[in-house]
């Protein structure tokens, strides 16, 4: 009896995985757009470590910079270019302003490392709550949309330094708060402090999207796939986008209710209009329809 116990468990987490590495090394935002790197994902446990030194200074202006400029347009990459050389010789309020520009140029071309890497310079140059909360957004979202695994744990280190410093400025920001949260359940600290982050974050914000997704993801990925619905129903009733129903589907597929999954997955491809999740979900579609 135990024994078919872990094993359906065994297999229900190997769907976990499939799923959720399906999402984080395909472009369905377009989820993942075009960006800067590749490689593969962390494996368990990897991000707990603080990055070390050696790791820490292959991730720079200068790196990030010179990675994403071999996929963007070479016009866009020599207007850049032109922008660097100026902030790298300017000095105080100059070049604080050419890099909160430069941050905007990255943002504007999808290549969000670099962009975040001079947001820091800003929040460096002109630290406030604000500025460091832009920072940690911005290296936050790096994070989620690399697969590169060198790259994966120092992102996560500065957007976890990022919100600290925004919360040392003003420790009733919310968002602040939130995304420390995500940063410690996402390998940095006891997941479980994390988590206490966020259910104080949704205690004072019932409706907050990025606490609630959060929750329902770490419900996921510890098999609690009914506390994860009630999650994702909360973000698509807010703010929905394809990840929230695709992750709803995921959970109530694996409670068995699979008319309701079926409706959440094809929400997620009207929403993503992306002919890779399309094909995915197709295919799932048609295996859970078999089902009933």
């Amino acid at each position: 009896m135990n024994s078919n116990i872990r094993s359906k468990q065994t297999i229900v987490i190997g769907a976990i995985v499939l799923l959720v590495a399906f999402l984080f090394t395909r472009d369905i935002k377009g989820l993942v757009k075009p960006t800067e790197e590749n490689g593969k994902m962390p494996s368990s446990g990897q991000m707990a470590g603080a990055a070390s030194p050696s790791t820490t200074s292959v991730l720079n202006l200068e790196t990030s910079s010179t990675a994403a400029k071999n996929v963007i347009n070479k016009n866009l990459a020599t207007d850049i270019t032109a922008l660097e050389n100026s902030y790298k010789g300017a000095n105080g309020a100059e070049k604080i302003e050419l890099a909160k520009q430069l941050a905007q140029k990255w943002d504007d071309v999808e290549q969000i490392t670099p962009s975040a890497l001079y947001l820091e310079v800003v929040a460096q140059g002109e630290p406030s709550s604000k500025s460091w909360l832009a920072a940690g957004n911005q290296f936050i979202k790096a994070f989620e949309s690399t697969q590169d695994s060198i790259a994966q744990p120092v992102l996560l280190q500065k957007a976890n330094a990022s919100y600290k410093n925004a919360l040392e400025k003003d420790s009733t920001n919310i968002e602040a708060k939130t995304g420390l949260g995500v940063t410690i359940v996402n390998g940095l600290g006891a997941p479980m402090q994390g988590i206490a982050m966020l259910l104080e974050v949704v205690a004072k914000e019932p409706k907050n999207v990025k606490a609630n997704m959060n929750l329902g993801l770490f419900s996921i990925k510890s098999g609690q796939f009914d506390k994860a619905i009630p999650r994702f129903n909360t973000v698509i009733a807010t703010a929905p986008t394809p990840e929230a129903y695709f992750y709803l589907g995921t959970a109530l597929e694996n409670l068995g209710r699979n008319k309701e999954a079926v409706n959440a997955y094809l929400s997620s491809k009207k929403l993503a209009a992306n002919p890779t999740l399309s094909s995915f979900i197709d295919k799932k579609v048609a295996e859970l329809k078999n089902k009933n």
